[in-house]
């Protein structure tokens, strides 16, 4: 992965929530979370002084929102690196047009690739939360088979997370199961800079076999799971809102990542700053 005009290393990550960093909280980082994005960037300027980075993604936002969006400001950036994860939101939505998703999907691809940065796509995970979205799978397969080919047409690299067996652990996840826990974005993350050839740390969570609950228990936590995250997410959709709506960018502009204190240290100077 080479560097820009005069040297120049610059990442922009755009998409949604995967991308956003949700089910990573962090107590002082923008937006209230921090994300396998956030940590590649810092491994990056570790591994390589000098790096950039701008994260555009939003929770919620669907493709169109993020070629609206996003696209434009990217590309103003000039990334010498862009990662784009977009698509899952619609996968999930009502009456979704798969053909006419992934040919949008294709044209923003084809944009960034034009760009000559490294470009990195991933495929989705097939989340096993519940028979209610088994019917999306079929959706969720025709995705995958699209980026693989996409990725090998336009050059890109590609992080298939569909394939990784660790996230056939709950642990790897959230409470609503369908983002990834503070271990799943560090594993993530992980995968990425090995598929960069970045150097990192970041070693996998060891855990003991998970516990194999006794009936009683499983039925109270699917009770408590769509009570607390399917019930509002289904009401959120027949009400044409979502939580990404009030939300700016985590890193709307390019920072340069401090070698040391990550990007944590950059919210402690701005802070004293004020």
């Amino acid at each position: 992965m080479g560097a820009g005009e005069k040297g120049r290393r610059r990442f922009v990550a755009i998409g949604d929530s995967f991308t956003e960093g949700v089910g990573d909280p962090s107590s002082v980082l923008p937006n209230g979370v921090r994300g396998w994005a956030d940590r590649v960037a810092e491994k990056l300027a570790k591994a390589e002084p000098g790096w950039e980075y701008a994260n555009l993604a939003v929770r919620s936002k669907r493709l169109r929102h993020i070629i609206d969006e996003q696209l434009e400001p990217a590309l103003a950036m000039e990334p010498t690196l862009i990662t784009l994860y977009a698509g899952g939101n619609d996968i999930l939505d009502f009456g979704t047009d798969m053909d006419a998703l992934l040919n949008d999907y294709e044209m923003l691809v084809a944009k960034l690739a034009a760009t000559g940065a490294t470009v990195v796509l991933f495929t989705g995970f097939d989340v096993k939360v519940s028979a209610i979205l088994e019917p999306l799978k079929k959706r969720n397969t025709l995705y995958n088979q699209r980026v693989r080919a996409l990725a090998t047409k336009y050059g890109a690299v590609l992080v298939d997370y569909w394939c990784f067996e660790a996230y056939k652990d709950p642990r790897m996840w959230a409470p609503d199961r369908l983002h990834m826990s503070k271990a799943g974005h560090k594993y993530l993350a992980a995968q990425v800079l090995d598929h960069l050839d970045v150097p990192h740390k970041i070693l996998p969570k060891e855990w003991d076999p998970p516990e194999r609950l006794k009936l009683r228990e499983w039925e109270r936590r699917q009770r408590r799971w769509v009570n607390d995250w399917v019930v509002p997410l289904f009401g959120r959709k027949l009400r044409g809102v979502t939580l990404g709506d009030s939300l700016q960018p985590r890193w709307p502009q390019p920072v340069k990542v401090p070698r040391k204190g990550g990007l944590k240290k950059l919210v402690d100077v701005r802070m004293r700053s004020e």
